[in-house]
């Protein structure tokens, strides 16, 4: 069994109020829900909710690729609201366990966990990518969804991924990146002790990233009265930072797999 998660250093900290401050404001109206609804179109999983590129295509993708069965182990980092982790947890008949930075996130989580599965089969935890508290050897499978390149050691969380997965366990991650760089998974994955089993291009995703951040821009009087202007101005700078560079954004599902022993 592995020790408790650490403290949080200052930086985690910090980061912690930030996502805290971001789910409190987005769980107090579905203006932001509506948003991704329309800009996802008939691939926005509505029972999800996702605050994210979880789309329907990327759930289909988790359910061929992570080949869970009844009874199993499945762990979603960084899993916000839950949503993604429930939806399978049900669909699947596995057992969840959802680990995210933001405790406020986690208490969403937990109060909507019964609308999906019995309260004895997910269970979410505060706890980092590098450090999740979770046994060893502990999951058939794990999900990161648009979070693994926040990670503060992305090297440290792949070990951490390597160490609770089980051998012969898959991991779905999603990945962004420009265009021209080149990708540095491979190495960074055999490292762990991974290996890469399958890079699935998400050619739709950055177009559905623009058409989103455009409507936050044509919305930006309705998010500053639903959300406060702390939470609008830190959407309507993503928006503006990130918009511009989609045309040569790389989108990507990585299929990870720790060899069997």
């Amino acid at each position: 069994m592995p020790a408790p998660p650490p403290a949080l250093s200052p930086d985690e900290a910090a980061l912690q109020r930030g996502y805290n401050a971001l789910h409190a404001a987005r769980a107090s109206t579905d203006l932001v829900a509506r948003l991704y609804a329309l800009a996802m179109g008939d691939a926005y999983p509505a029972e999800i909710a996702p605050a994210s590129s979880c789309d329907w295509p990327l759930m289909a993708t988790l359910v061929n690729r992570l080949r869970l069965q009844p009874g199993q182990h499945l762990v979603d980092l960084a899993c916000g609201t839950g949503g993604a982790g429930l939806w399978l947890a049900r669909a699947l008949t596995v057992r969840l366990a959802g680990i995210d930075i933001s405790d406020t996130a986690i208490a969403l989580a937990t109060a909507r966990r019964e609308a999906f599965v019995a309260p004895d089969r997910a269970r979410f935890t505060v706890a980092t990518l590098e450090a999740t508290g979770l046994p060893d050897a502990h999951a058939h499978a794990a999900i990161c969804i648009d979070a693994f390149t926040r990670a503060t050691d992305r090297c440290g969380a792949l070990a951490e991924l390597h160490r609770v997965l089980r051998p012969g366990g898959r991991a779905v991650l999603t990945r962004a990146l420009r265009r021209e760089d080149e990708p540095g998974w491979t190495e960074q994955v055999q490292r762990a002790g991974l290996v890469v089993d399958h890079v699935e291009e998400r050619c739709h995703e950055p177009r559905t990233w623009a058409r989103l951040y455009r409507l936050w821009q044509d919305h930006e009087d309705e998010l500053r009265r639903a959300l406060g202007d702390a939470q609008a101005e830190s959407m309507l700078a993503e928006a503006a930072r990130i918009l511009p560079t989609l045309h040569g954004r790389r989108a990507v599902a990585l299929a990870l797999r720790r060899p069997a022993a």
